[in-house]
């Protein structure tokens, strides 16, 4: 224990909750480091549709980056209101459930799911991609980096919002400076040389143009850019983690990780552009990617590069860590719907909900197996689920205001509706540009999860309406209960389950499955250790029963025979009392026989209401 709490923290009582929450400081790596980190792969996925325009394709880059910044200024709008609307948290399924109905709420919340697990894939896939254009020789690893870094992102997540917070402080204002500053001192040389700087590093030659430009090529490009949209939704989900006043500091860190964003996005558009800076394929041996050609052309191989790159690769691989903090809080909220499993409320011994962590580390996990760990390769599924759920969001905003009086409504109301317009817009063109790309997956997973969500809900709802009693307790039938214990030789196991049966009953059953042919030992051993002393007791002598088991089979005799015991008593209860022996250490369990844990799972899945199983252990 004392190995685990200095991995995972000691344990929080549920009264400091409050020293958990934080301020737009820590909020920015807790919240924003997906959006920030976006702007290291959403560039790079556009530039990598661009290749087959050679040298031609880069000057598409400034206006698309332009049409994406404008789309993120519309979302920011629009969430600046929702948070003011849902000072607890709106997520996209909260407001869409609120105000458009169970059916929307679902889809928000099933394409938030996906989004939050492929964001965690996408992220620790970049980083592992910027660590490989620093150390070319590393990429035979791709897929062992990525579930290292995985690992060590759960170690640090499941300590706690506070602590995560402070752990990712320094990286993420490293990587916030680093860019910043290649940003502007690559931009004063570009103005320096009239718009053609010389590179200190050339970056690689790009290929001869293969392909024209065509409305379609650019519509796939502005899909792709897009992925740096994804992670802006989390603020609004998880304010009731900022400290108070928690809408405020709320909407602070939501600027400042917009206008970061804004300004990243722009300014890799504009050096990429004036230093002639393309993708290169991310499968081939010189892979370089996008920010680490920019590092070179700015300031070279010198201690600045490695220094950002280093900070590029923890800050990419840390942006999963959005979807710890707000994945849980998703599937938490779900659950409380009871469209998810209830174990998803429960919150651990840090004051999280783990149960949502162990969940996304799963399918994490097995979305960088299946993938191999290859950004290009997952960002076709990516995107899709953040747009649709911005757009649920927003047109479930345009409602909560239409239901409101009061001034300013109607400026609330345009506001959402301008923002679910063009989310709206923009999740068609991703779906149609990414569709035969891999998005199809996503569309299908969608309405899975939807589906699976209702049958969770119509689960629940049967196991309330059978068993809810709001009535006074039945005091009929209340005869002792038919006992059975099992017995394979008399022991001081065997002694304990007996004496416990004859005190809660005056009609017992010793069940012997004869799988062994010694009928007559265990029928001597009976009656000198049990028939004997119980009459000279006068107390009522327990049943011997045989079972016959011509083929040495012991569990299914006794199932059986319970059955037709039960079968034979209409009304009456049926107690199993099943005696066994707990060793002390873990590694003794596989030395003992486990045919009372299969006793019990077949007793419970052939059970029935009249039937009891009661665990008599004894602690060797």
């Amino acid at each position: 224990m004392q190995l685990f709490d200095l991995l995972a923290g000691k344990p929080l009582a549920t009264s400091e909750e409050r020293a958990e929450h934080i301020g737009p400081i820590s909020g920015i790596p807790v919240f924003g480091l997906d959006a920030l980190s976006s702007a290291a792969y959403g560039p790079e996925a556009a530039l990598t549709l661009l290749i087959p325009l050679g040298m031609m394709g880069i000057a598409h880059v400034i206006p698309i980056s332009i049409a994406i910044v404008i789309l993120l200024a519309i979302v920011y709008f629009s969430y600046c209101q929702t948070i003011e609307a849902y000072p607890h948290g709106g997520g996209s399924y909260t407001v869409a459930s609120e105000n458009l109905g169970e059916l929307p709420g679902l889809l928000a919340a099933a394409a938030l799911m996906i989004d939050y697990i492929l964001n965690a894939a996408v992220g620790i896939s970049a980083g592992v991609g910027a660590l490989i254009s620093g150390v070319p020789a590393l990429q035979p690893h791709t897929l062992a980096l990525c579930l290292i870094i995985l690992t060590i992102l759960t170690l640090v997540n499941i300590r706690g919002t506070k602590d995560t917070g402070i752990t990712f402080l320094v990286p993420t204002y490293l990587f916030i400076g680093t860019l910043t500053i290649t940003i502007v001192i690559g931009a004063v040389r570009a103005i320096m040389a009239h718009g053609h700087p010389a590179p200190v590093v050339a970056p690689p030659a790009m290929p001869a143009a293969t392909a024209a430009v065509s409305l379609w090529l650019i519509l796939k490009v502005f899909a792709s850019g897009c992925t740096a949209m994804t992670g802006v939704e989390a603020v609004s989900n998880g304010v009731a983690a900022f400290r108070e006043p928690a809408q405020r500091n709320a909407k602070r860190t939501l600027t400042i990780i917009i206008v970061l964003l804004m300004f990243f996005l722009l300014g890799i558009a504009v050096l990429c552009r004036a230093y002639h800076i393309g993708a290169t394929d991310p499968t081939s041996a010189g892979y370089q990617s996008i920010l680490s050609q920019l590092l070179f052309a700015v300031f070279g191989r010198g201690w600045f590069y490695f220094v950002g790159i280093g900070s590029i690769l923890v800050v990419l691989a840390l942006s999963a860590n959005t979807s710890y903090a707000d994945f849980p809080r998703l599937t938490r909220a779900i659950a409380m719907g009871d469209y998810l499993p209830h174990v998803f409320k429960i919150r651990g011994r840090r004051l999280l909900y783990s149960h949502g962590i162990v969940a996304l580390v799963g399918f994490t996990a097995v979305l960088l197996i299946a993938f191999g760990g290859v950004t290009d390769r997952l960002i076709p599924l990516f995107a899709i689920g953040a747009f649709l759920a911005f757009t649920m969001s927003q047109a479930g905003m345009v409602v909560h205001w239409y239901k409101q009086t009061g001034p300013g409504r109607v400026h609330r109301m345009i506001v959402n509706g301008v923002g679910a317009t063009a989310t709206g817009i923009t999740l068609i063109v991703v779906l149609v540009a990414k569709f035969t790309a891999g998005a199809w997956i996503t569309a299908l997973l969608i309405p899975a999860l939807i589906v699976l969500m209702l049958a969770v809900k119509r689960h629940y709802e049967g196991v309330q309406k059978e068993t809810a009693c709001d009535r006074p307790i039945e005091l009929d039938n209340m005869a002792h209960p038919l006992i059975v214990v099992p017995m394979d030789r008399w022991s001081r196991i065997t002694e304990k389950g007996l004496r416990f049966a004859m005190k809660i009953s005056d009609h017992v059953q010793v069940v012997h499955v004869d799988a062994e042919e010694r009928r007559e030992e265990v029928q001597a051993m009976w009656q000198r250790n049990v028939v004997g002393p119980v009459q000279t007791a006068g107390l009522p002598v327990p049943e011997m029963i045989f079972c016959a088991s011509p083929y040495r089979f012991v569990v299914m005799p006794l199932v059986n025979h319970i059955m037709e015991l039960e079968a034979a008593n209409p009304g009456r209860q049926i107690a199993v009392l099943i005696p066994e022996l707990v060793v002390k250490h873990w590694w003794q369990t596989p030395l003992h026989n486990q045919r009372a844990q299969m006793l019990k799972l077949l007793l419970l899945l052939r059970g029935n209401q009249r039937m009891v199983v009661i665990n008599i252990p004894w602690y060797l």
